[in-house]
């Protein structure tokens, strides 16, 4: 094994490997790092969470959300906020890593512009390269842009390592800034590497409609909060038909079409409507309902809905979807990946198969003609 490492650029074992994934999500609120166990290769492998750790961005977010919601910025604010937030990687990181040794770390940056075949995830990859030194993985979505897709959703074929499960479909639902789903196929839990082929065709994922970005909208403009904690003021309203039903008509033409949602899909002017007609409150709680209407009517079909996302804290946006499910709704964390990390464990999973040279994204998902082996590597 001490040869292996000290012979080899990319760490590599033959049986088990430890990966670090990180992800700031659209909703710019924290850091998200997993330390991953994967044991084999391939779409075969398998894929355990060590343990995890989440960090508020603090100032970083200013400038971040700045960017994001195209406000102008020097080329040397840019430049200081990319250092900034790759540090702010790097201890987070350290912290995660302690004493244990891994094999390379997957990073996805803050995508602060994403309107295919423009995307940005801003960070310096370098700066934890160096750092740790350990090989870094990053720019995950680029390779399938430039192949003609849309570079999302990325983690259907991460959720298939994590979730897949013999004789029963079952759809991830991730409640991040903007929601987006993963519906995976009944399969059986061990699938050989000859079978994975087969079985990857049957995945499928799609972008539904924003979520905790209009939820933290809300907070922030009327409730004067970062977020609306476990969606106590939502819980205090009421379901007001009007701005549901508009709102409602809106987020439907989101996932009806067919596209990477990102940039310019917030839905602010929705807020700006309706903020001085009715209460902040019932202004929160239709939003909680139109969403999950929206997500239920995309993900009926499957045996198991299993939520992770930032927007799981949001316990009124959850039993909007409980009601309306007619299926079994449960968290990430009952599969062993806590629901707040499920994405940064997604990224270590995509991290090793771009090591394996598989590659991370399909053509039923993103739209790309051929299928790349992304991500580009920083060596320490």
């Amino acid at each position: 094994m001490a040869d292996d490492r000290q012979n080899s650029q990319f760490p590599h074992f033959l049986d088990t490997r430890l990966l670090a994934g990180c992800m700031t999500g659209t909703s710019i609120d924290g850091l998200d790092v997993a330390l991953v166990a994967i044991e084999g290769h391939g779409l075969g492998m398998k894929a355990s969470v060590v343990r995890c750790l989440s960090r508020s961005l603090g100032k970083l977010a200013e400038s971040l959300r700045m960017l994001a919601e195209g406000k102008p910025l020097s080329a040397g604010l840019i430049a200081e906020t990319a250092r900034d937030i790759s540090l702010f990687h790097l201890e987070l990181l350290q912290e995660l890593i302690g004493e244990d040794r891994v094999d390379l770390v997957a990073v996805h940056g803050q995508t602060v512009f994403h309107a295919p075949p423009l995307s940005w995830q801003l960070i310096n990859p370098t700066v934890i390269a160096i750092g740790l030194g350990v090989p870094v993985v990053s720019d995950l979505r680029a390779a399938d842009l430039a192949s003609c897709g849309h570079g999302a959703p990325i983690t259907p074929l991460a959720d298939f390592v994590l979730f897949r499960a013999a004789g029963e479909s079952r759809c991830v639902v991730n409640l991040g800034g903007f929601c987006n789903c993963t519906l995976l196929p009944r399969c059986p839990a061990a699938v050989s590497a000859e079978d994975t082929a087969a079985w990857a065709t049957e995945i499928i994922g799609f972008d539904v409609c924003v979520c905790n970005q209009l939820l933290d909208n809300i907070s922030r403009q009327l409730f004067k909060t970062p977020f609306d904690a476990d969606g106590k003021r939502a819980a205090s309203g009421i379901i007001q038909p009007e701005f549901y039903e508009d709102l409602l008509f809106r987020l439907e033409s989101q996932a009806t079409d067919a596209r990477s949602l990102g940039t310019g899909d917030e839905l602010r002017d929705w807020i700006d409507a309706y903020r001085d007609r009715y209460s902040p409150e019932d202004l929160a709680r239709s939003a909680c309902a139109a969403i999950a209407e929206t997500i239920i009517r995309r993900t009926s079909s499957h045996d198991r809905l299993i939520l992770s996302g930032g927007g799981v804290r949001n316990r009124t946006l959850v039993s909007e979807i409980r009601q309306r499910a007619g299926v079994p709704v449960e968290l990430s964390d009952s599969y062993g990946v806590n629901a707040s990390h499920r994405e940064a464990a997604a990224m270590a999973v995509l991290g090793a198969l771009c090591r394996d040279r598989v590659p991370i994204t399909l053509p039923q998902v993103t739209g790309t003609t051929s299928p790349p082996i992304s991500g580009t590597w920083v060596l320490p």
